[in-house]
């Protein structure tokens, strides 16, 4: 048999009260069934029905025992499904929490660079954390006040060197260091 957690417990609940009621009834009328005043010739026929009425109410014990241990399992799995999901709840909440936080931070960040972003996200980032923005905006101004440096080209000296490496100039311009004969002149005649 198939049927919503809810409902079983409804049922197994009204099953309970039933039972509850059954044996309330059962219990009084041996009870007034005590008090009656017995004669020798109805004594067979009253401790029959107080026979009777005792294993009925014994009877109606079992059946609350075991609708209860029913009913306490029908608890613990509502319990165990209720748990679960505050747990994938919370689970949400701190992804989404998570998710938010990292957005704030890059908000914050693009911020302190200077870059301008929507009102929105400024206003996000406000309400996290008046000092992160504060401190962001701060990091803009003195990104926007700094003096900007600026670099020669790491290349240039090579580009330089090597226009003005000439290997022909190289090797006429360099010293001699070879002994060499004196240079013969021939005398010329007139």
């Amino acid at each position: 048999m198939y049927m919503k957690l809810g409902e079983a417990q409804q049922l197994y609940r009204n099953q309970r009260q039933a039972l509850i009621d059954q044996r309330k009834l059962l219990i009084q009328r041996r009870d007034e069934l005590k008090k009656k005043t017995i004669t020798e010739s109805d004594k067979e026929l009253y401790s029959e029905e107080a026979a009777t009425l005792e294993l009925s109410i014994s009877e109606v014990n079992k059946q609350f025992e075991a609708n209860q241990e029913v009913l306490d399992r029908l608890a613990e799995q509502h319990a165990a499904v209720w748990n679960a999901e505050v747990a994938r709840q919370q689970g949400d909440a701190m992804q989404e929490a998570a998710v938010d936080l990292a957005k704030i931070m890059e908000v914050a960040r693009r911020i302190s660079r200077g870059a301008s972003v929507p009102p929105k996200d400024e206003q996000k980032v406000m309400d996290y954390s008046m000092e992160l923005y504060m401190a962001s905006k701060n990091l803009a101004v003195m990104n926007a006040l700094k003096k900007k440096e600026k670099y020669d080209s790491l290349w240039d000296d090579e580009d330089k060197q090597e226009n003005e490496y000439d290997p022909q100039g190289e090797a006429d311009n360099t010293t001699v260091n070879i002994d060499i004969p004196e240079l013969f002149t021939p005398e010329t005649s007139d």
